[in-house]
């Protein structure tokens, strides 16, 4: 049982706007909502939950944001929708606010979506207004710079691989035999040649050079299909209906190389039997989409193979996204940029809008 006594589920302001019946639907709510943030909201995967403190502040803008939404003539609900959001965040826009308090409202109020997303399947939520991250936030943005994207496109061609096994000695197979049947769950005895093929696949290198070059949202890898995959004009074409967004369709250009990579793979997918009967384009070893936990794990293997240090950086698939959106608006600005991460606001893509490290380390270097 969770304890969420230090929490208030019903403020004064709420229970005074409410009926008795409303009361105990809105507490009801309330309830799941905050034991779901306590127990799983930081990390769903890893079962990792807020402390109470983030909880309890996040309990209080929330009610504050209800309220608002009753007030502006829609009455009681607690269906809380993406336009309540934005509305609400051009009101607070309006506001004679910090960005810090701003910032933390919209923080709470994402929260609230990627509880709906985890309980219910319901799409995240992007603001149309992005307020200004305030200073000393735990969470920065960051981005892999030019060659740290160069270094893990490479890295993923090393990801899982093995020595081929012609150039094996009888003795060195053995022990790569036993590798291989622990990685793929199998007797040692009924390791075959077959396998080291398997282990040098060709799903790594397409999962994370589709990602290096369309900025996929860890929910785009989990959903990504094989009908998406147009091979011979190099691009993405993903529907309206399963973009993470669902506000439209997309087609998100490739590079050669990556449009390479995934034929390679739509090939070898062929061969094994998890993907019968699914048209998903990546699945773990399991047979389950990868998602936001176990997609961190394959990059922070990423980082170690290209030897790029992870200390004092948050280190996320979004991560790779970043670093889509900062080249790209520096390269053809943001509306190429806009059309490649799939905004449906340029106030989103603006965030990218600024100068790489290395860019402004040359600048100084030219100054003198």
């Amino acid at each position: 049982m969770v304890d969420t006594d230090g929490i208030k589920l019903v403020p004064e302001p709420s229970r005074e706007w409410l009926n008795d019946r409303q009361v105990l639907d809105y507490k009801d709510h309330r309830k799941k909502l905050v034991e779901w943030l306590l127990v799983f909201g930081k990390d769903p995967d890893m079962v990792e939950g807020y402390a109470e403190a983030t909880v309890k502040n996040t309990a209080a803008r929330l009610d504050k944001f209800y309220r608002w939404t009753w007030n502006d003539g829609k009455g009681y609900t607690t269906e809380i929708t993406h336009s309540h959001a934005n509305d609400y965040m051009k009101e607070l826009a309006r506001r004679d606010e910090s960005d810090y308090s701003r910032n933390n409202t919209q923080s709470s109020i994402k929260r609230l979506f990627k509880y709906k997303h985890h309980e219910r399947n319901s799409e995240l939520w992007e603001p149309d207004i992005v307020f200004t991250e305030p200073s000393g936030s735990s969470e920065p943005r960051d981005f892999l710079t030019r060659e740290e994207r160069g270094k893990i496109r490479e890295a993923a061609l090393e990801y899982g691989s093995i020595p081929a096994y012609s150039d094996l000695t009888a003795a060195n197979r053995d022990k790569w035999k036993a590798y291989l049947a622990q990685r793929f769950s199998k007797n040692k005895s009924d390791v075959t040649p077959d396998d080291w093929k398997r282990a040098n696949s060709w799903k790594f290198p397409s999962m994370v050079w589709v990602s290096l070059d369309a900025g996929l949202r860890p929910v785009e890898v989990e959903r990504a299909k094989t009908t998406w995959i147009d091979i011979d004009n190099a691009v993405l074409r993903i529907p309206k209906e399963e973009s993470s967004k669902n506000e439209g369709h997309w087609t998100v250009g490739l590079q050669d190389r990556t449009a390479k990579a995934l034929d390679r793979w739509l090939e070898e997918r062929k061969q094994y039997d998890l993907y019968e009967g699914t048209d998903q384009l990546w699945l773990t070893r399991f047979g389950n989409p990868y998602q936001t936990s176990s997609l961190r794990q394959v990059l922070e293997k990423l980082f170690e193979i290209a030897e790029i240090p992870t200390e004092n950086r948050q280190v996320s698939w979004y991560t790779i996204r970043h670093s889509v959106g900062t080249y790209m608006t520096r390269e053809e600005g943001l509306a190429a940029a806009q059309a490649q991460l799939r905004h449906k606001s340029e106030r989103t893509t603006i965030r990218y809008d600024q100068t790489p490290v290395e860019d402004r380390r040359d600048a100084l270097n030219r100054m003198g």
